[in-house]
């Protein structure tokens, strides 16, 4: 098998918040929505359940050069992001401390943005949908 076509993307469920998570991440990272896409969009009929017809049955986002991908799932409680992390790498510590303190707005700071022997600052959190990120500046050798 050849790598040359294969690529990896997270995909994040949000159990019925994926909206408002993609209307965040755009404020905060300045995330674009390529495409996205309702339940009741859906060709068939029967794949939505009663009320979840305007919910998002999947969506990607790009962020700087990656591509994300997203949807309300199914909607069945608060979803759990454990067991990773997302990693963003910033050019410097300024856009580090914005990007920083704007995912961290109603979340949870776990490690706070500073200076490390691997970094010029780096800093870890979960934000209000209980993502995990890692917040780096790029190491200038």
């Amino acid at each position: 098998m050849s790598n040359s076509n294969t690529s990896v993307q997270p995909y994040l469920f949000f159990g019925g918040r994926c909206e408002e998570a993609l209307e965040f991440y755009r404020s905060a990272l300045g995330a674009e929505v390529e495409m996205l896409s309702r339940f009741k969009d859906a060709p068939e009929a029967g794949m939505t359940q009663p009320g979840m017809e305007n919910k998002v049955m999947h969506a990607s986002f790009r962020i700087g050069e990656t591509l994300l991908m997203a949807s309300d799932g199914r909607c069945d409680g608060e979803p759990r992001f454990e067991g990773f992390s997302l990693s963003i790498t910033v050019p410097d510590e300024e856009k580090a401390d914005r990007v920083f303190n704007a995912l961290a707005d109603g979340g949870k700071i776990t490690m706070p943005l500073e200076k490390t022997f691997w970094a010029p600052k780096f800093g870890m959190l979960e934000d209000r949908f209980g993502v995990g990120w890692m917040v780096s500046v790029q190491h200038k050798p």
